[in-house]
């Protein structure tokens, strides 16, 4: 994949009719005309990142607690988070985690 230097735009490739090969720009009028019809490879290895939790159950220790049915056991109490996991104008993302020290449930409400 080639990427134009004025613009940013991906590059796309013309097969050669009336003149050369070439790449093009179908954002703005940059060309650059090919040399050779040899083989176009070019690879970049990428960085495997590793994993972040979005949410530590851990961080349900000193969290706010909500009259909410756990899903799991039917307990009326959970500790809650809320976390901004999605664009500025959609609702938060309420992590929940059931207070019954025999279910400990963790859920998710996106709404």
């Amino acid at each position: 994949m080639e990427f134009c230097p004025d613009c940013g735009g991906m590059l796309q490739y013309e097969l050669p009719n009336m003149h050369a090969a070439r790449f093009f720009c179908p954002t703005c009028p940059y060309v650059a005309y090919m040399q050779n019809r040899g083989e176009i490879r070019r690879t970049e290895a990428l960085v495997k990142k590793e994993i972040q939790p979005i949410i530590n159950l851990n961080d349900f220790t000193n969290a706010p607690k909500t009259e909410e049915t756990c899903p799991m056991c039917g307990h009326k109490e959970a500790a809650f988070r809320e976390q901004q996991t999605r664009s500025a104008d959609e609702a938060s993302t309420k992590f929940y985690r059931c207070l019954n020290d025999d279910c400990k449930h963790a859920w998710i409400d996106y709404s």
